[in-house]
């Protein structure tokens, strides 16, 4: 009865097969094998498996079932091919040859087993070519790296092609199969920055995208040392460091999956202990001394990239549980760090910024109130632990960790205020005679006077102490941080005086021909003071913010409402725009908190602040990293105020700067990108693609670029009767090299993303040949290599376009393109050149020359 089941199921699965059904087919087969015991049946059953492994790509299945087969008849011919064929897809050749060469002996008029042969048979003495030649090349780079005597030019060259052979995955394996890493870590010992910065990202491009090499390397390495070349007093080497730790964070949480042709992927044990170990490293180099204000800057970030869920939607929090439980107190104490104190950390002027940022990210990432409990009562105890009454520092230092979690999650910060203790310390703090704690106290009575609650207490016992430090003091940010103060029209005062110091106010443009008649009728005419000209102004916004005016505007945003009247957010609005005028001053703005306090000022208010607001706020996301200027769920409120700055009303300024601020944006996630969309910012940006402006065209195509990458945006270029796809190309012709440059990144990935718009392009208009030999023959690589990506794409997406391309003097640019040397700078073109010219040795419209 099971044997005739076994038959039956047999036949259910040959029909699921017909059907094109392979799962259900593999499913009936599975069930067969489990009811017979007969030889010739259960042959047939791998065998037949094996092919539904073939058809669905589950390449080891189909060897593994063709190997039973063949185990049970050495001479089945079909489950010999199979196996070939599985094999070929797993990049194992040699066997994959053995076994097609078996069946060439029982079938040799086999014309299909013939052609396999010569194509395995190339591409065997292909690889061995490229095998051989890379390994002597890696052999004599690193001769000429660990040779002392080695002069300049030739170390510098050596070092940038083993960087650019570990990016490719044939020549990272090589590197790593002759036994790269521990001459890699060799080139670490030198001490040499030059060649320890080859050495880092040399590793960064042998880890990108591989488990296994990934999890070696960190072992070889080991992560205490790279934590020690992190933490130096040098501005490259930790950042490069940092990328490196990055790659192998990936690698082992598998956020970098790449496909590698013809490689079964790594198959490593679970990676938890090694990720959990890395984060431990992170935390201890927050606390250590030896560690640089730039090491501990990179270990914040890896931290604030990493630990926190990238999606509220992923249940699992369990290591941001990790790092409060193991970590929370080290964060706390980078954020209580007072730089004027002898016990100080090595800190950057972002170290407390990130670290505020970090504590507001775990914060956000708790789930329930248990956990938000937990994390308050670890904050609490640290506070409290550090009041000493025979110890001032540590007093000092206290305050300044409220300080710092106020400027993170303001709800924890204000629950913090309300321990017994911190609000009197703050106004004692006042009276003491050393100008570091009078600075700690009054930031952080400044962020506490937001609350109208706390306002009181500082009204009642600490406004007199503050009069008294503005006379006395000569500390420039003391004395602006103590004008702040909860009175309604002190703040709209303070506000005034600072749009007055910045010469924020609307200036109407002056008409020469209007003043002469003016002076002819003896009318009086009012002159540019000379304090107003542009010198003075820059002098006095300088002066400003090296005296932390930022912080100060930002806690006179937290106000309440009673106290903050929309005239003063106005106000408030205009000095941010002013202060953001140079792009060199935006990093200190972001790094204080200004991009936060931005936010509701571009929301709420009068209409001409929430326009100024908003265009300050352009500013600030066209050159900042989002991540760090608007931290957690607020950059996605910054996205409304741009778009509203895409009106045609708006200047042409606003108009550039909200594009700029838009692009880099888009650049970060699919869900900014989302966002933007849902915005309905599309229509506006396309506008601007058609401005005669070149710089508005060079932005809106910019922004396009980035854009393209969502969905529901392709689907726009995929509906029918648009000129969408017909402008991209057009665009691609363009004189602009930077509208070339986007117009061309657009394209590249549209067709990647569809077939239909890679025909729809060859349609469009009759130019889009020419243009795109332009972009393969361009001067400028970047532009370069994404004509020859789109070539790639019109090549892949069909056999006749691939023809047409072929016939044209295309084939020529792409050979003479395919035949150049690849040094580091030209590597990525020459790749894609060599790959379009595979393309068409598949397709058998040209043949290798031997």
């Amino acid at each position: 009865m099971a044997e005739a089941e076994a038959v039956q199921l047999k036949e259910e699965g040959n029909r699921h097969f017909q059907r094109q059904d392979y799962k259900a087919a593999a499913k009936s087969y599975s069930q067969a094998l489990k009811l017979t015991k007969d030889k010739a049946l259960l042959a047939t059953l791998y065998r037949n498996r094996a092919a539904c492994g073939l058809k669905t790509e589950s390449y080891v299945q189909a060897a593994s079932d063709a190997s039973r087969a063949i185990d049970i008849n050495s001479s089945d011919i079909k489950a010999l091919y199979r196996r070939c064929q599985a094999l070929e897809h797993l990049g194992k050749l040699a066997q994959a040859f053995k076994d097609v060469q078996c069946c060439a002996t029982l079938e040799p008029r086999n014309q299909n087993f013939q052609e396999t042969l010569r194509r395995l048979n190339t591409s065997i003495q292909e690889k061995l070519r490229v095998q051989f030649s890379t390994d002597s090349r890696v052999q004599k780079m690193f001769e000429i790296l660990l040779d002392g005597n080695s002069k300049a030019d030739k170390l510098e060259k050596a070092a940038n092609n083993l960087i650019v052979l570990s990016r490719e995955e044939a020549g990272a394996e090589r590197i790593f199969q002759n036994n790269g890493v521990a001459l890699l870590r060799q080139l670490l010992d030198t001490k040499r920055p030059e060649l320890m910065l080859a050495a880092v990202r040399t590793l960064s491009g042998m880890c990108s995208g591989h488990r296994a090499r990934a999890t070696a390397i960190l072992h070889a390495v080991r992560i205490d040392r790279i934590c020690s070349l992190m933490a130096v007093e040098n501005e490259e080497l930790p950042l490069t460091v940092c990328n490196l730790l990055q790659a192998i964070i990936d690698a082992l949480s598998g956020e970098d999956k790449r496909e590698h042709r013809g490689k079964e992927e790594a198959l490593v044990l679970d990676t938890k202990k090694d990720l959990k170990q890395i984060n431990n490293h992170l935390l201890d180099m927050l606390v250590s001394k030896k560690v640089s204000g730039q090491g501990r800057d990179q270990a914040l970030n890896l931290l604030n990239k990493n630990v926190p869920r990238k999606d509220l939607a992923i249940h699992d929090n369990s290591r941001t549980i990790y790092v409060v439980d193991n970590g929370l107190r080290k964060i706390l104490k980078v954020v209580g760090q007072v730089p004027d104190l002898p016990s100080c950390l090595p800190l950057t002027d972002n170290t407390r910024m990130l670290a505020s940022i970090l504590i507001n990210k775990l914060y956000d990432d708790l789930r329930c109130d248990p956990e938000r409990d937990h994390f308050r009562k670890i904050c609490e105890e640290y506070i409290t632990g550090k009041f000493d009454p025979q110890d001032m520092d540590k007093n000092v230092i206290a305050i300044q960790t409220v300080s710092g979690i106020l400027q993170g999650p303001f709800d924890l910060g204000n629950q913090l205020l309300g321990l017994k203790g911190v609000m009197e310390m703050m106004v004692a703090l006042c009276g003491s005679e050393r100008e570091a704690d009078q600075l700690v106290a009054v930031e952080a009575l400044i962020h506490a006077s937001t609350k109208l609650s706390r306002a009181t207490f500082i009204i009642t016992n600490g406004v007199s102490l503050l009069k008294e430090i503005y006379k006395t003091t000569k500390n420039e940010k003391i004395k602006i941080r103590t004008l702040v103060t909860p009175d309604k029209t002190i703040l709209y005062s303070v506000a005034t005086t600072l749009v007055n110091c910045t010469n924020s106010y609307d200036v109407n443009e002056v008409i020469p021909e209007l003043v002469q008649l003016a002076k002819f009728s003896k009318q009086h005419v009012p002159e540019e003071h000379p304090k107003d000209k542009k010198d003075f102004v820059d002098m006095r916004v300088k002066r400003l913010l090296k005296a932390g005016v930022i912080s100060v505007l930002a806690c006179m945003v937290k106000a309440d409402n009673a106290i903050l009247t929309d005239q003063t957010k106005e106000l408030l609005a205009r000095v941010f725009l002013a202060l953001c005028d140079n792009p060199k001053d935006r990093g200190t703005i972001v790094a204080q908190g200004g991009g936060k306090a931005l936010i509701p000022l571009a929301l709420e208010g009068t209409d001409v602040g929430k326009v100024k607001a908003a265009h300050a706020l352009a500013k600030i996301a066209a050159v900042s990293n989002p991540d760090i200027a608007f931290p957690g769920e607020r950059v996605y409120e910054v996205v409304r105020p741009l778009v509203s700055l895409l009106n045609t009303q708006r200047d042409g300024l606003q108009n550039y700067e909200a594009l700029l601020g838009l692009t880099n944006l888009s650049e970060r996630s699919d869900k900014l990108r989302q966002k933007i969309f849902k915005e309905k910012a599309l229509p506006d940006i396309e506008n601007y693609m058609f401005e005669n402006h070149d710089q508005l065209r060079q932005a809106a195509t910019e922004c396009m670029c980035n854009m393209v990458v969502n969905k529901e945006v392709q689907e726009r270029f995929l509906a029918d009767g648009n000129d969408r796809l017909k402008l991209v190309v057009l665009l691609c012709g363009e004189d602009d090299d930077k509208v070339q440059n986007a117009a061309a990144g657009a394209l590249a990935m549209l067709t990647a993303a569809h077939k239909k718009l890679c025909f729809k392009m060859t349609q469009v208009t009759t130019q889009w040949l020419e243009i795109l030999q332009r972009l393969c023959l361009h001067d400028r690589m970047s532009v370069q290599h994404r004509g020859l990506v789109i070539a790639y794409n019109l090549l892949a997406a069909d056999a006749e376009l691939a023809k047409k391309l072929v016939e044209s003097e295309l084939l020529e640019i792409l050979t003479v393109v395919g035949k150049q040397e690849p040094d580091e700078k030209r590597a990525a073109v020459v790749q894609t050149a060599r790959e379009c010219l595979i393309k068409c040795m598949d397709y058998g419209f040209i043949k290798p020359v031997s």
